[in-house]
């Protein structure tokens, strides 16, 4: 049973356990210990705190040692976005992958064996999956993290993920409320906003989320959104329209409902992260994700201050602040249990469950005319600016998987103007691999892959976004995401192997 300390009252203990708060480094500070003994439940874990599942499964014993209900929460989406493989890609395929298979049993296999690897490690809430319908092509920061662009594709593998990562033990966060797919705008970056009519709206943002919460979703997360139709004032995290009166009303949804984090700009720039995370709770949010960007304790007490004064002063009611404290230790309450039956029953997907996947999930054009490579080639990598929930310190592409099957590969990274005369230089004679990620976002990427096919019509190319320019080249290889399986499936592809 966990103890506070002395002299912390109800009031400032319900204002910590609303905070999911990060922090650095691969051991738990001080100071965050000793905001647990304060009431504290919650932290996020980032690729900043993971070093091997040995060392995480350290991390959190150490977490449980000074509080044995914590929630270890961390956004493991699989595919493009792991913090458990930061460092070498992940061993999954994303969703946009899965969806592209479409079988609902795999993606259920899938999502069982990557919470089966977080339980494992000690992880019991998942910032996951992504519900989103990427409706508009151009979405910078959702593309690959959705199952698709088809609402009842999505719909119905955000349910079998659900399934998967539940049963085994591990809390799934269904997001991004009430949808990020249509959107032009990264929300880390500033406001956006959706257009779309209401009807429109639960038509095909809102059925991934019904599915959801069918399949027993213990959270769900807001999106830092303005939707006119439903909220014509306040972004999604911030109303209490949109969660409230539609999530926990209409769509009757009774777990924990989660912010984005509070830090990103269409929140920070425009509230400021103490007086929107008041708003959040008042609008009937239970948790307040921040520390992917401000982790550490002046930022845990500047929250925790601004949600005790707001109850003071009379803003914010003390009894949906103690509501929403009571759905943390709630949801505590239910991994304690799950953790013990999700133990009980692994084992079934088996742990290459990813790569086969991964392989399922590839779109090859031009096979039957295609010799597969007896000599190492050049892998000249179109390189865009990868967006921060993906970060750019996870590596990608198929240079590593071809080295290993064809030694001697070499590769570049080449962007803008210039990038493929700068590559045909570099490749020389030798074969050229040109791997991309959404091309159709890219005007240079689009030129840079016209020269270089002008120049060397053998040129295999492999996309590693959404696949929604022509297939062209002398081989295409969709992978529908950029994990390491996926790099790894198409290798196999151009190595015969």
């Amino acid at each position: 049973m966990t103890t506070y300390a002395s002299g912390t009252d109800t009031l400032t203990r319900d204002a910590l356990t609303v905070l999911q708060p990060g922090f650095t480094g691969t051991t738990a500070p001080d100071w965050l210990l000793r905001r647990l003994g304060e009431g504290l439940s919650s932290v996020g874990l980032f690729g900043r705190n993971i070093a091997s599942p040995e060392q995480l499964a350290a991390l959190t014993a150490q977490l449980r040692a000074e509080r044995d209900d914590v929630l270890v929460a961390i956004d493991e989406e699989g595919g493009d976005v792991t913090r458990l493989e930061v460092g070498t890609g992940s061993s999954f395929p994303g969703n946009h992958a899965l969806g592209a298979v479409d079988d609902v049993e795999l993606t259920r296999q899938v999502a069982q064996e990557l919470g089966r690897r977080l339980a494992e490690c000690g992880v019991n809430l998942n910032w996951a999956p992504s519900a989103d319908v990427n409706s508009n092509p151009a979405n910078p920061v959702i593309g690959v993290r959705s199952f698709g662009a088809d609402t009842q594709l999505v719909a119905r593998h955000t349910a079998a993920y659900v399934t998967g990562l539940q049963s085994a033990g591990v809390a799934a966060c269904t997001k991004h409320f009430p949808g990020h797919g249509d959107t032009a705008v990264d929300s880390h970056h500033a406001l956006p906003r959706i257009d779309a009519e209401p009807a429109l709206l639960k038509e095909r943002e809102l059925a991934p989320f019904r599915a959801a919460i069918a399949a027993g979703t213990r959270a769900v997360m807001s999106a830092h959104i303005l939707v006119p139709a439903l909220d014509p004032v306040r972004p999604a995290t911030l109303s209490r329209h949109i969660l409230t009166d539609l999530l926990r009303g209409e769509l009757a949804y009774g777990g924990l409902i989660v912010t984005d984090g509070m830090e990103m700009r269409a929140i920070a720039d425009t509230y400021g992260i103490e007086r929107g995370s008041v708003l959040a709770i008042a609008a009937g949010a239970d948790a307040i994700c921040v520390g992917g960007g401000l982790a550490d304790d002046e930022t845990v007490r500047r929250l925790r201050d601004a949600l005790v004064m707001a109850v003071r002063s009379g803003e914010l009611a003390e009894e949906r602040l103690a509501e929403a404290a009571e759905r943390v230790r709630a949801l505590a309450r239910w991994t304690a249990s799950a953790a013990a039956e999700g133990a009980a029953g692994q084992g079934a997907a088996g742990a290459d469950i990813g790569l086969l996947a991964a392989r399922r999930a590839l779109t090859v054009t031009g096979a039957e005319d295609f010799t597969p490579l007896t000599a190492p080639p050049y892998v000249v990598a179109l390189t865009p600016v990868a967006n921060i929930a993906v970060g750019d310190e996870t590596p990608w592409g198929v240079a590593a998987e071809l080295l290993r099957l064809l030694p001697g590969t070499e590769t570049g990274s080449f962007a803008g103007e210039t990038a493929a005369r700068t590559a045909l230089a570099a490749a020389g004679a030798r074969r050229i691999v040109a791997v991309i990620r959404d091309e159709h976002r890219h005007p240079w990427m689009q030129t840079a892959l016209d020269t270089l096919l002008a120049e060397r019509p053998d040129t295999i190319v492999v996309e590693m976004g959404v696949p929604q320019a022509a297939p062209r080249g002398a081989l295409h290889i969709a992978t529908h995401g950029a994990a390491r399986v996926c790099g790894r499936a198409a290798a196999e592809v151009i190595a015969g192997a």
